[in-house]
C-alpha cells in the first residue's frame, strides 16, 4: 500500500467539491477511494492516492487553489487525539514540536523542521512522495493546514513574518490572503514560514499539563504509535537538509540519534545506501524545480547541495543526457 495519511487532513474536500459542483466519485473509485474513506478523519488511505485526489480535483475543476480551500474549512479538532494534546502544549513551538514528533500517525509523508536563526524561527515543511508525487495542491493544503493551526493556538497574536512556496504566484491572491498572515513569497527555496522567535514562545494561556499527559498516553497507545522506518526517515532528512547543504550522513545520523556505522547498518539492512537516497531525491526534485521556469539554473543547483555550477551540470548529464539548459528547451518545445 505504501506511504498512508490519516484522512483528518482531508475531512473538507467534499464540502469544498460540493462547493465548485463537482462529483468527485469517479475520480475516486480510479483511485480506489470512496466519500465514506474522507468522511472517516481516522481512516489511513495511499498517501500517493492523497495527492492525486488534489491535484486532478484541481485540475477538473480549473481551481487552481483547491489542496487551499480545503485547508481553509480546516479545524484542530480534525486531528482526533492529537488536536488535545497539541491545545494544551505551553507554546507554540512545543505545539510544532509535538506535531513533529507525532507526525507519523497524521501523515507518513510529512516532514517538518524548526531552526532558529537569530531572533526568527523558519519552519521547513515539506511532502515526501513514494514516486515524488508531490504537486502545488499538496503543498498549499498542508502549509494551510500549518497556518490554520498556529492562528487556533495563537489567535490575534499569530502573525508569521513571511509564508514561503517553491512554486510560483497563481493569477488571483485573494484566497491566500485569507488563510496566511504575513507577507507570502512564491518562488522560493523553500515551503514554510519564517516567524519571530518571540511569538513562538509566548505562553498558552490555555494551557493544562495534566490534560497534555492524558493526550500523549492515549497517543502512545494507538496502532502505529512507533516510528516509521529508517529509510522513510532518512530520506524525510535529504529532503530537508539537501537545500541547505548539509544532506550528509553524517548530519542525517546526528539528526536521528545515532552514529554513522549505526545508520550505515540499518539501511543496509532495508537493501539501501545513503548515497543512492541522495540521488534519489535530487532526481525527485530537480524535476519540481526544473518545470518552475522562474527558477535560475544557478538557483537550482543550490537547492540540491551542489556549491559549484559544473558539479550539477555534470550530474544532471549523468542522470537525464543531456545538460539542463537543453532539457528546458526539449520541454518548452514540447509545451508549444
Amino acid at each position: 500500500m505504501g506511504t498512508l495519511i490519516r484522512t483528518g487532513v482531508l475531512t473538507n474536500y467534499l464540502k469544498v467539491a460540493q462547493q465548485l459542483d463537482f462529483d468527485p466519485k469517479p475520480l475516486l473509485r480510479k483511485l480506489g477511494l470512496s466519500t465514506a474513506m474522507l468522511a472517516d478523519p481516522e481512516r489511513l488511505i495511499p498517501g500517493n492516492a492523497a495527492v492525486t485526489l488534489l491535484r486532478e480535483s484541481a485540475r477538473i475543476t480549473e481551481c487552481p487553489t483547491f489542496g487551499l480551500r480545503v485547508a481553509e474549512l480546516w479545524q484542530l479538532s480534525d486531528l482526533g487525539v492529537v488536536s488535545v494534546l497539541l491545545t494544551h502544549q505551553r507554546t507554540l513551538r512545543d505545539a510544532v514540536g509535538t506535531l513533529i514528533q507525532y507526525r507519523h500517525l497524521l501523515n507518513e509523508f510529512l516532514v517538518i523542521r524548526m531552526e532558529d536563526v537569530g531572533n526568527k524561527v523558519i519552519v521547513r515543511e515539506e511532502f515526501v512522495a513514494d514516486e515524488g508525487g508531490t504537486s502545488i495542491q499538496s503543498t498549499e493544503l498542508v502549509l494551510g493546514v500549518l497556518s490554520r493551526m498556529c492562528s487556533t493556538l495563537l489567535g490575534a497574536a499569530w502573525r508569521p513574518l513571511s509564508v514561503h512556496f517553491t512554486h510560483d504566484a497563481p493569477p488571483d491572491l485573494r484566497l491566500h490572503r485569507r488563510v496566511f498572515v504575513g507577507k507570502l513569497e512564491f518562488a522560493s527555496s523553500f515551503n514554510g514560514m519564517i516567524c519571530r522567535a518571540a511569538d513562538m514562545d509566548f505562553p498558552n494561556p490555555i494551557a493544562d499539563p495534566v490534560m497534555a499527559r492524558h493526550a500523549q498516553r492515549l497517543l502512545e497507545g494507538l496502532p502505529g504509535a512507533n516510528e516509521p522506518s529508517i529509510v522513510l526517515q532518512v530520506r524525510k532528512a535529504i529532503y530537508l537538509l539537501l537545500p541547505v547543504g548539509r544532506a550528509t550522513i553524517e548530519q542525517v545520523a546526528q539528526g536521528l540519534g545515532m552514529n554513522v556505522r549505526t545508520l550505515q547498518r540499518q539501511l543496509e539492512s532495508a537493501g539501501n545506501v545513503f548515497s543512492d537516497m541522495v540521488n534519489g531525491v535530487r532526481r525527485d526534485l530537480v524535476i519540481h524545480y526544473m518545470d518552475n521556469k522562474s527558477y535560475a539554473l544557478a538557483r537550482i543547483a543550490e537547492s540540491l547541495g551542489y556549491t559549484a555550477y559544473g558539479s550539477f551540470v555534470r550530474w544532471f548529464v549523468t542522470q537525464f543526457g543531456m545538460t539542463p539548459t537543453q532539457w528546458r528547451k526539449v520541454r518548452s518545445a514540447k509545451e508549444r
